[in-house]
């Protein structure tokens, strides 16, 4: 049986971070990525992999379900010096294993020391203007899986949640880069029509199933958090063919150069700005 120290999530993320700590000999880390679908090569590009490792090696950590998921951390050294923490491995919300499971890496990418959390994930666009394989910047959210990260009376402001700053400095790398409010819904079906209308009616631009939760979790945490997507179709009503995960790991392997050198630099940017 396991015990209360054990169950509770940020003991449980302390025990994490000692893993990473202990696999790595690294004893802390200064900012994290949560690499979704299309975004892995980025691991590549940020600075030298000097440990890399299957998730599952620590504590808390289940190999993922969907395909475009690495399965696998790994620890950075960033030319500036900095170190980074890539997570390959996402719970989605839809797996059925709690929010806690979906938060894990978030609460231990914090418990390593990391101040700033990069979200990234591929999701579909309700923009008519965006096209499968741009990336856009989450400048909001809008919860509808009716649960929260948050146990008990713990009462965070989330006014300004997905970091201004580090927003600026994704748009000093690409000014091309457009923005817009991330809907996450249950999953793992896709939205209906009538649900995507609903979505932009209340003031969405994307919709996917991830990213608010682990979101909601690093904000507790005190991180800044940046929000990225991959936009890997239009949403359903709007473009006019079926949707398909086949087609989502399609779009995130032709964007993925573009999108990883994006991130890369975007990182390489933040260190600059510290």
């Amino acid at each position: 049986m396991a015990s209360r120290k054990e169950e509770n999530p940020f003991a449980l993320a302390q025990r994490a971070a000692k893993d990473i700590a202990n696999l790595t000999g690294v004893t802390e880390h200064d900012i994290a990525l949560t690499l979704g679908s299309g975004w892995a090569q980025a691991a590549d590009l940020i600075g030298e992999t000097t440990h890399e490792f299957d998730a599952t090696a620590v504590t808390g950590f289940s190999k993922p379900a969907l395909a475009g998921h690495v399965g696998t951390i790994r620890s950075i050294l960033i030319p500036d010096g900095r170190r980074a923490l890539v997570i390959g491995a996402r719970t989605h919300y839809y797996e059925g294993r709690g929010v806690r499971s979906v938060v894990h890496s978030v609460r231990t990418a914090a418990a390593t020391g990391a101040k700033i959390m990069i979200l990234t994930n591929g999701a579909g666009g309700i923009k008519r203007h965006w096209r499968p394989g741009q990336p856009v910047l989450i400048s909001d959210h809008i919860n509808l899986t009716a649960d929260s990260p948050l146990e008990g009376a713990t009462f965070v402001d989330l006014t300004d949640l997905y970091s201004a700053r580090l927003r600026s400095i994704a748009r000093e790398v690409d000014p091309s880069l457009d923005e817009g409010v991330y809907v996450q819904f249950r999953g793992p079906h896709y939205e209906t029509p009538a649900e995507v209308k609903m979505a932009e009616t209340i003031g969405g631009d994307i919709v996917g199933m991830s990213t608010s939760l682990e979101a909601i979790a690093a904000r507790e945490a005190g991180m800044e958090i940046l929000g990225l997507s991959l936009i890997t179709n239009l949403a359903a009503g709007i473009q006019e063919t079926p949707l398909s995960h086949a087609e989502v790991v399609e779009a995130g392997k032709e964007a993925e150069s573009v999108i990883s050198k994006l991130l890369a630099d975007v990182v390489e940017a933040i260190g600059t700005r510290a």
